[in-house]
């Protein structure tokens, strides 16, 4: 049974929830690009500044830190929210749709952006608290390592945490449950660029070429074979590859020809398998047919890994502000990527999701909460506002007690 203390926590949100959604259409009709948050971070540090955080600007480019220190305990808490948007055409026609043509929050930022400033001003102006709380806002999550460049600026070292959090928003599952998962949770993220040098030639006279072509048809099919004969059933790989680029002309073999690949693990020992078995495929099949292999492997995202002990701290947070119902415990790990993995490389901590919907509440929402991410149609369930920020303020309190 929850308690009267967690009832006024979710009440004293809700009386401000209106407020934040506002604040979160207006970041989605003013969307910005990785490294390009210039709006939404003067929005994000005037909000903190304003509440009474020490705010600090520019951290990783466009990042913002708010401090908010009490009482003199020593643990201090560290809570994440991104900021960037999609480079996607907006299609909902909803009234706050994006007014940037061709970019779009279409992976719910501003939403957690919300969660986490309504949970600032809660924290701030009515929440008791002994220690440091430290509010990371970060831009850049979409592929381009806007967490490792808020590191690489010193994020732990001004920022210490012993505990670092954050939450994403997940469609497919129902509004407002929480998901949580230890141990690997998200795949790492790695992007190959393969180019084959041949010799070019006319189409009609073959055997005077090195056709780059058919080299680089038979390394695709033979990359399937890594995942079916390398990697041990039981564990997660994916090679995929997404483009593959060579000549304009039906009758000319040309001199080179370009694959892409996306590389994906949920564990490091697989993940330097993957690596290492492509590089070997790839080089030997190539030579096979009389061309030159180039490699460009640039490993990206590492793989996510919540910690034990803190996600199931998480986990009895969530229970304790919803009820078991809605909570899941241990949910599935997901191939995608994420860059907070690299804070968890540093810092103990969990990474949770929060429902967006699953279409079973029909039209609420406007239907679009259901949407998966980078999708035109999508869009952040603000139902979730209140939620989101009424459990970023319990586990503060609670952390921080």
């Amino acid at each position: 049974m929850r308690g009267r203390a967690v009832h006024a926590v979710l009440e004293a949100v809700a009386t401000q929830a209106d407020e934040f959604v506002a604040l979160r259409r207006d970041i989605h009709r003013h969307p910005e690009l990785a490294f390009e948050e210039f709006r939404t971070s003067r929005v994000v540090a005037d909000k903190l500044a304003q509440w009474g955080y020490a705010v600090e600007s520019g951290l990783g480019g466009t990042g913002v830190v708010g401090q908010l220190r009490r009482g003199d305990g020593s643990k201090r808490l560290g809570l994440r929210a991104d900021m960037d948007a999609l480079p996607i055409v907006e299609a909902t026609g909803l009234p706050h749709a994006s007014c940037r043509h061709g970019v779009m929050h279409a992976c719910g930022h501003d939403g957690h952006t919300a969660m986490l400033l309504a949970a600032a001003r809660h924290l701030a102006t009515q929440s008791r608290f002994n220690g440091t709380l430290n509010l990371i806002f970060q831009p850049a999550e979409e592929g381009q390592g806007g967490a490792r460049r808020m590191m690489d600026d010193g994020l732990f070292e001004k920022y210490p945490c012993d505990a670092i959090f954050a939450m994403h928003n997940m469609p497919g599952h129902p509004q407002g449950r929480l998901l949580f998962r230890d141990g690997a949770t998200m795949a790492s993220s790695d992007n190959v660029t393969v180019t084959l040098e041949g010799t070019g030639g006319h189409g009609a006279m073959p055997h005077r070429a090195a056709d780059p072509v058919v080299a680089g048809a038979a390394i695709v099919t033979g990359l399937q074979s890594i995942v079916a004969r390398n990697i041990d059933p039981l564990h997660m790989a994916v090679v995929t590859a997404g483009a593959f680029q060579a000549g304009n002309a039906n009758n000319v073999i040309p001199q080179t020809a370009e694959l892409k690949l996306s590389v994906r693990a949920l564990d490091r020992d697989v993940r330097d398998t993957l690596e290492r078995r492509i590089v070997e495929l790839v080089e030997h099949q190539a030579r096979s047919y009389g061309v030159r292999a180039v490699i460009d492997y640039q490993r990206n995202y590492p793989v996510l890994v919540n910690a034990n002990a803190e996600t199931d701290f998480a986990r009895q947070i969530a229970m304790e502000l919803l009820g078991e119902e809605q909570v899941e415990l241990q949910t599935r790990a997901l191939t995608g990527s994420e860059d907070f993995a690299f804070m968890l490389e540093q810092v103990p901590g969990s990474y949770l999701l929060i429902g967006n919907g699953d279409g079973s509440d029909g039209d609420a929402g406007g239907g679009h909460g259901a949407c998966m991410v980078h999708n035109p149609n999508y869009d952040f369930d603000d139902r979730n506002v209140p939620i989101g920020a009424g459990y970023w303020v319990l586990l503060a309190e609670r952390f921080l007690a």
